[in-house]
Order: structure tokens, then sequence, then C-alpha cells
């Protein structure tokens, strides 16, 4: 079965803890602070391989997590930065946070490389917070906490021209007719259970990518059959070909089967029907009937009206393929040249600082005001509170998150204590 979605969970590194240390040497009765920094957790990155074409892999290793960074060391030693996790993805490959359903990344396009997660910063070690009136601190940063995800992959294929149609209608046989690739074909459906691309030459003009797109049935945009595997990959395409059996070998009707195929790219996404479209009426030579209008006329009287062009063609032949190809290339001549990108629509680092993470305020026994809570923790930590700006900015998130405004509630006046783990200052407006 072709892989084109995968659910799997990546986790970045968590930084190195900051040390605790002080110099001891012969003759050096107050070395003072040397405890070194912690090192960088390693990040997640999502890289385009071109030698890809499934998300196989990922149905087998569903786990992913970087290295974490090691903790400083005596004698001001830095301690080693995690490893970046670089993990490899077709081009083409979405990548949406499982829970929400939001694009993260698309790898398609310039977008060949994407920091995912970031690792966590390391923790500053003691030999940072040696001040005038401090001149032994005991304590040092923590190092900064991993970040976690579940995240969604889809492989969307990248393709200029889409092939769409009901099973058995000829798609297979026009793309091996009219490229390099060689699809497997056979008289059953669902032949085809994964997209072919090929590349289509054309003299005096560019090529151009097209894909055969698996047979589509009813409710496929309800995710019957394989409906939404399918429809994914329709998605990036700039031209549809409605491929249809004018000849009706098989009992179809080649109007009702275009009305119901539209209808499914409507429900899926209604945009898909703003791109410009094109009918092949393939196996024009095993037409016989003799009707009064023959299935061509009824095409045509039907779609062009609406600006769809009908082509009659015998992908088995090559009778009136080049006129549908010369055609598709001028329409996509009147469409950008870039291929469909998915915008991002989902920030990791937004997601995982929480503003509605909870804190509490608790009055300890020498009157002091303590504030408890990862959020705020966090915060201290990855701020430079020895620096005038650092600390002016750790104020602000503390009124911005209404902890100043609770502190009020509760009754502190100017001059008093308060104490944020090792932090301790006292509060004035």
């Amino acid at each position: 079965m072709f892989a084109d979605s995968a659910k799997i969970f990546i986790k970045s590194g968590k930084g190195g803890d900051g040390h605790v240390s002080f110099r001891r040497e012969l003759y050096v009765p107050a070395g003072g602070p040397d405890g070194g920094d912690g090192g960088r957790g390693g990040d997640i990155i999502f890289e385009v391989d071109k030698g890809l074409n499934t998300l196989t892999d990922f149905r087998h290793v569903r786990k992913y997590v970087a290295q974490s960074g090691e903790e400083g060391g005596k004698k001001r030693c830095h301690g080693k930065d995690g490893e970046d996790l670089v993990i490899k993805v077709p081009e083409g490959t979405v990548i949406k946070d499982d829970e929400t359903g939001k694009v993260i990344a698309d790898m398609s396009g310039k977008n060949t490389r994407e920091i995912i997660l970031k690792g966590g910063r390391g923790g500053k070690g003691n030999m940072n917070y040696a001040t005038a009136t401090m001149q032994a601190p005991k304590y040092a940063q923590p190092g900064q906490e991993a970040k976690e995800l579940w995240v969604r992959l889809e492989l969307k294929v990248i393709a200029d021209v889409g092939l769409v149609g009901f099973p058995n209608v000829g798609k297979s046989t026009l793309l091996s007719r009219v490229s390099n690739a060689r699809p497997k074909i056979a008289n059953y459906h669902f032949t085809t259970i994964n997209p072919n691309l090929g590349v289509v030459d054309l003299d005096g003009s560019k090529g151009f990518v097209m894909a055969d797109i698996p047979g589509l049935i009813e409710g496929a945009s309800e995710g019957i059959g394989l409906g939404h595997e399918f429809l994914r990959h329709i998605e990036r395409t700039k031209v549809l070909i409605h491929v249809v059996d004018a000849a009706s070998t098989e009992g179809r009707d080649p109007v009702d089967d275009i009305k119901k195929i539209n209808a499914e790219l409507m429900a899926y996404n209604p945009d898909l029907l703003k791109r410009p479209q094109v009918i092949a009426a393939n196996k024009i030579d095993a037409i016989y009937d003799e009707a009064e209008e023959s299935p061509l006329e009824v095409l045509k009287k039907t779609f062009e009206p609406e600006g769809i062009r009908v082509f009659p063609i015998s992908a088995v032949s090559g009778k009136g393929v080049q006129e549908l190809l010369y055609y598709v290339y001028e329409l996509l001549q009147t469409v950008p040249a870039e291929p469909v990108i998915f915008e991002r629509e989902y920030f990791p680092e937004e997601y995982l600082d929480n503003p509605e993470e909870p804190y509490s305020i608790e009055r300890a026994a020498d009157g002091a005001f303590e504030i408890f809570g990862p959020r705020v923790e966090r915060m201290m930590g990855y701020t430079n509170l020895e620096s005038e700006k650092g600390f002016n900015f750790f104020q602000k998130f503390l009124k911005d998150s209404g902890i100043i405004d609770r502190l009020k509630e509760m009754g502190i006046e100017e001059g008093d204590t308060v104490r944020i783990d090792y932090l301790e200052f006292e509060f004035y407006e």
C-alpha cells in the first residue's frame, strides 16, 4: 500500500543545566564561582530528500527524539551541545499538528529544510551570577525544557496537471503514452493505488509534470474507499484533466461521471473547482453507436458553454492526444508558475508557551510572597535577570500575566519581598 500519511511523535533535546561549583586551588582562599553553562539541546529538523517518494518508513518508526545538552562543569567548562535530529521526508510532505490539523510546514518549492522544534537553551552556571554584593552564588540556571509534539505527515504530490476520473477510464494508459511513466495497468477497480508521476515533453515548448490520480468513487470526499488519500494529491495541481470513457464500455454515463467528480472536489475543497479543467473523451475508437447525438456532441453541448473544452482521444492509439497536450500547455501559461504551497497556520513555539498555564501565590512564614507555576519558572530561566533590560522584561511578563494585580489583591506593599525559586527581590512599582 502506498504510504502517504503518517502520525509521529517528535521531541527536541533538553538544555543542559548550569553548574554550581567554586574554584578550589592551593593558595587561593576565595577563588569564586566557576560553574560552567549547560549545552543547548538538539533541534528537530525536517529536510527534503528527493530520493524518497513515500512515507513508508514512518509507519515503522514513530518516535523521534533529539539529543539533550550536557550539564556545565567545573572550571567554567561549557556542557556539550546536543546533536540535532534531521528527519528526511519526500518533497511535497506537509507537516501538520495532529490535534488541530493546522499546517506547521510545507516541504515544497524552496522550503527544503525547516526547524520544527528548537532544542532547549542551556542554563547559565553560577559563574554568571557573581556580583559585588553576592560573590558566592550557590545557584545556577536550569536548562530549558524540551518541546514535544505529535505531528501528522501528509504527502501531496507536486504536479502541474492532474488526471482525474473514475476507475478504468484510461488515465494510466494516457500517462504511459505521453510520458516516461510506466504505471501498472489492469482491468479492475483501484488498479492504481498510488499516484504516478510522468514528465510530458512537447516539441517547441517546455514540458510539464502530469500525475495520474487514482480513480475516485462517490463519497470520496467523506473518506469512503481511499477518498481522502487520493483527493489530497489533487490539491497541488494547476490544471485538471477529466478522463472519461466516451464509449461507455462499462455502461457509465460520461456526463454524469464528470458532474459526480466535480461534486466530490467541491465537497473536499471548493478551491479545486477554480482551477482550469479540460475533458479528455477517451476510447473514441470504441464508439460504434449510430445514435442521433453522439456522446462527444453531448459532452461538448454540456460543458463547452462553461468554458471546459472537450478533446476526443484514444489513449491506446494516440489519436487526438497531441492536440490535448498542447491545449493543456497553453492553460498552464495562464496560472502562476510557482507550485501550490500551503501557508503556515501553526507555530509550535507559541503553542508550547501556554499563557493559560496556572500559577499560584502563597505567603511564606517570613512574610515573603512566593510565586509558583511552570510558566513563571520557565520564563525566569530563559531571562537574564542580571541585566536591567532582562529584569524589566521579566517585570513586564509578571504584569501582563496578571501576577502583579494578584499580588496587590493579596495586600503587597512597596518594599515587601517577592520570591520565585532562587530569585528574591523587593516589590516597587
